[in-house]
This record gives C-alpha cells, structure tokens and sequence, in this order.
C-alpha cells in the first residue's frame, strides 16, 4: 500500500525526487483521454457515483503526461541493506522524528493506546512515506488516476483507483482541488492509495472527515494504526532488532547482507510488510522506530563495498566532491545519480576516464 520504497529516488545523492515538477506534470490536450473519460463516466454511474460527484471530479481534470513518463520510466531499485538505512536511518530522519513524536505525543498516545501500534512504528512510517509530511505528493489525483487508467499498462487496476476516489469524493471527505498526491494517486503524510484509504482510513479528530490531505496528520497516523491493527499487529510485541538485542523466539534470522546485522524478526515484522512488501522495508520502519526511542544503531558493521569504500568513505567522498565544486546534492553516502553525475563531471574537468563510479583512488586524489 505504502509507497516508502520510493524514498530511495529522494535520496540526497540518489535519483531524482519522486515528484515530477510541476511544469511537468501539466495537463495537455488529449482526444484519445477525452474519448474514454466520456466512457468511464457511465461506468461510474452504474457503481453509484453521482453525476455530481463525477461532474466535479472531473472539472479542470486533464491528461498528463508526466505521469505516463513516470511510470514507463520506473527504476528497479536494488540498494544494499546498508544504502537502505542510511536513507531511512538516517541522522535527520532520526532527528526529525523524534521531534515529531514529541510535538504529537498525546495524540500519538490516545492512538497507540486505541489500535495497539507502537506511536514510534506509526511515526516511522510517516517518516518513510512522506519524510514527515514533507513530501504528500501535489498531483491531482483524478487526472493521475484517469491518466494511468487510459494508458492502459495497469488500466483495471487505475480505473479501480479512479472509482474509489470518485466514492471519497462523494463522502464528502474531502474536495476534488485538495485531493492530490503522488504521480501514481498515493494519498496523504502515509500515502494511501484510494481502496486502501477506503477499507482503513478513520476519523480520529472526530470532525466528521477522514482528512489525509489536511496539515494536520492526525487522521492519516491513525489510519496507518488502524490499517496495521487490522493486518494483525501483536499489541506489545517487537517487530524484531539485531540478533542478540531482542529476546524471544523469532519467526526467522534474516541477513540481508553479507557482512551486516543478523537480524531477528517477529510477526509484526510481516505486517509491516503488509505496508510495503519488501524486507528492506520492514527493516527500514522497525529499525527507524527504534532509534525515534533512543534505542543504538546495528553493532554489526557491513564492511567495505565493492569498491573498497564504506559507507563513511562514502559520505566523505561526496563531502570532498563538494567542497571542490561538483555538488552530490547531499552526502548520505548512496551513490546514486546526483553523486555519479558529480564524479563524472570532476572526471572530465581532470583529464579522467570518466566513469561515473566512485573508487579508492578518487577518494584519496580529493584529499581523502
């Protein structure tokens, strides 16, 4: 449901962010979208939706390209579990949710206290899916959905998107110019997309609205509890920790990572997973939520990578890179485009092969 994998793209010296700019995302003229919204209208009315309701949904709406571009331009991620955590872990992430866990401690707590879910599991999640807020995604979501369902790739599962928002909209929780989010119609400061908003989302303020979209992340962090409740989270239990550092009998010992962290993982580790189907997910929101409570870093040390650097030669690499006037946007310490771009751009300007691709040697050329 979530779509905290995606932070890898937002990465400081990854990708580019997950939001295309707005200039790119622009509706444009279509006959061919034209055509199958006057089709999907009629479908929709035969599901309930009220000609009212579809009218609204559908003023201003238009076709966008950018989120065709989007999705046709999707990368496979395959970061380290080390890369992984210096995104999720890392130290401002840290910082800001435990300020964040602070600022909304009583509402945290009524909602803990409520639905069972550890406060700092829900804060982690807001973390990873929206840094906090910070990143809810501006794309209107009736032009993403009606776009990506007439593209056609994944067309029954956008049109079923589509259909669900249409009945959000008819509930009254919110208005077609606030509904926005994500290029692909993921909602809100935990990103629900609009069926799982539709089975999950509650009204914790108690104002009549299950507002995801509001400043106030109240409904969303309780929604997130909620949704984690109903897929089975063992009130009081861990989600799992470092072999050694938990007690118990764990489901399993994974090792993402060879070397790195054993780590001992328990049933709330899979419904985290039922968030977003990915260990390095279910590692990235237990492992930030225990370090929100003050709890130590993984003891086990991931070594060197390929490229005889760790993970701090990395950071320092990037830092040097920098400072000598070939940004990396950020030094996290993941290689990722922002970082080779800057490698090859020093590259060129020295009279090196240009390969984009950190190295020991570069480092120490920089002064490392």
């Amino acid at each position: 449901m979530g779509l905290g994998a995606t932070l890898l793209a937002a990465c400081s010296g990854g990708t580019a962010p997950t939001n295309a700019p707005a200039s790119r995302m622009r509706a444009v003229p279509n006959a061919g979208w034209d055509a199958w919204v006057a089709n999907f209208k009629g479908r929709a009315a035969s599901q309930g939706i009220s000609q009212i309701t579809i009218n609204r949904a559908f003023q201003g709406a238009g076709y966008l390209p950018g989120v065709i571009e989007r999705d046709r331009n999707q990368v496979e991620f395959k970061r380290s579990l080390e890369d992984y955590l210096a995104i999720a872990a890392s130290d401002e992430r840290i910082s800001t949710g435990k300020q964040m866990l602070q600022k909304h401690n009583g509402t945290l707590t009524r909602i803990e206290s409520q639905y069972g879910v550890d406060k700092e599991v829900v804060v982690a999640v807001w973390g990873l899916e929206s840094r906090y807020g910070a990143r809810r995604g501006d794309v209107p979501v009736v032009s993403a959905l009606s776009t990506l369902a007439y593209d056609g790739r994944r067309g029954q599962f956008f049109e079923s998107q589509l259909i669900a928002a249409m009945k959000i909209l008819q509930n009254g929780d919110t208005t077609p110019d606030k509904m926005t989010g994500s290029w692909a119609g993921a909602m809100g400061h935990t990103q629900f997309i609009p069926t799982s908003y539709l089975a999950y989302a509650v009204d914790f303020t108690g104002d009549g609205r299950r507002d995801i979209w509001s400043e106030d992340p109240t409904d969303s962090l309780a929604s997130t509890a909620a949704y984690l409740s109903r897929a089975g989270w063992v009130r009081g239990q861990t989600w799992g920790g470092e072999v050694g550092s938990v007690s118990g009998s764990p489901a399993a010992v994974l090792q993402p990572q060879t070397p790195g962290p054993r780590i001992a993982v328990f049933r709330n580790f899979q419904v985290i997973k039922r968030y977003n189907n990915s260990d390095s997910y279910a590692i990235g929101v237990g492992h930030l939520s225990d370090r929100i409570a003050g709890g130590a870093p993984f003891q086990a040390s991931f070594g060197p990578d390929e490229t005889g650097l760790t993970l701090e030669d990395r950071k320092d690499l990037q830092r040097r890179l920098t400072s000598a006037g070939y940004d990396t946007q950020g030094a996290d310490g993941v290689i990722g485009k922002n970082s080779e771009a800057a490698i090859s751009a020093y590259q060129g300007a020295n009279g090196l092969p240009v390969t984009g691709k950190p190295s020991v040697e570069l480092l120490r050329r920089l002064g490392g």
